[in-house]
């Protein structure tokens, strides 16, 4: 991301703060049942700079993500670290949040919805396989959305939410402010807009709070999806952009994909490394395999012999607090 970029859309926020890819009622049961568990827990780093520099020549990773995170889920340590605290673009990471206001909204799954001119991608002009007047349930719509980052699913599923797309939007922005992304805005559904802006530490705390639906959960490791297309018995597969759920090495909880211009590729994940649950946060890679590298070098980090000891040391070393984070570089997809 360019410095331009970063410190206007740090400027945006501020001006905004001061003018003020089956669901039943089991799972939404279960959905609240795990909130109150407090499955997710919300980290936060401070690493200054001059640490991140030093811990970079120490770690013995070479990451391509512009903004890496690796968060503990269990105890809430932050375990490795880059650029945490840097403003960008989100792109379909937004979709997370989407899901999360479509279900906290208890709006029936079953319930058809139709795909619009207005849920045509007018931004970035991206390609859909949901034509124009396709119906589907808010439950498939929310499938696709999350699996496979269907821009037109995302769009419709806040142009069916009661009072449109600004009160989904408004109930996104709420959402975040509850789960204390203090640096994160949305302007829309899909994350085709660059406004759609956050930090690795935000984000960890989404990925924490998206963990909680066991719909989301469901939706984002399932590997693909078949479909039966309007005006004949055609079926289409749908894939998870995420390959790595296909992956049988990976034991992945939560997962999200995402990429525009102005976002790089990025990739958010709850996984469980060296029996351990992990939320992982990789922003900005510049390839489009470069998202799914990090992430295997940092799970062939975490269970390496250097991995574990650092893992130990973070554990058990009084006073280490937040600070005790290994920073990344940048190694080696919506």
């Amino acid at each position: 991301m360019q410095l331009h970029w970063i410190a206007g859309c740090a400027l945006w926020m501020a001006s905004a703060a001061i003018a003020g890819e089956t669901g039943s009622a089991q799972i939404q049961a279960q959905t609240q049942t795990d909130r109150a568990a407090g499955i997710a827990l919300q980290a936060e780093s401070r690493i200054g700079s001059d640490e991140v520099s030093t811990s970079l020549r120490n770690s013995g990773l070479n990451l391509r993500s512009s903004s890496a995170m690796v968060v503990d889920q269990k105890t809430g340590r932050t375990l490795l670290a880059k650029n945490t605290d840097a403003l960008m673009p989100i792109a379909s990471i937004t979709k997370l949040m989407t899901a999360m206001v479509v279900l906290d909204a208890e709006l029936p799954l079953e319930e058809k919805i139709s795909i619009g001119k207005e849920d045509m991608d007018s931004l970035k002009g991206t390609h859909s396989r949901l034509k124009v007047g396709t119906t589907l349930s808010r439950h498939l719509a929310l499938q696709l959305a999350l699996m496979s980052s269907e821009n037109r699913a995302a769009a419709a599923l806040a142009r069916a939410y009661p009072g449109g797309l600004q009160a989904f939007v408004g109930a996104m922005n709420r959402k975040a402010v509850s789960l204390g992304m203090a640096h994160t805005h949305f302007v829309d559904s899909t994350g085709l807009n660059s406004n759609n802006a956050s930090t690795a530490q935000d984000l960890v705390k989404m990925v924490n709070a998206a963990y909680t639906y066991p719909l989301i959960r469901e939706i984002t490791t399932t590997g693909s999806y078949d479909v039966a297309m309007r005006g004949g018995p055609r079926r289409v597969q749908f894939k998870n952009t995420n390959q790595l759920v296909r992956n049988k090495s990976w034991d992945i909880g939560v997962s999200k994909t995402g990429f525009i211009n102005e976002a790089g590729h990025c990739l958010v994940m709850q996984a469980n490394i060296a029996n351990q649950p992990m939320v992982i946060v990789l922003l900005d890679s510049w390839g489009k395999l470069s998202r799914i590298g990090d992430a295997q070098r940092i799970k062939k980090w975490m269970e390496s012999s250097r991995g574990a000891k650092h893992r130990t040391a973070i554990l058990s070393t009084p006073g280490n607090g937040w600070k005790a984070a290994v920073a990344l570089s940048a190694a080696s997809g919506s």
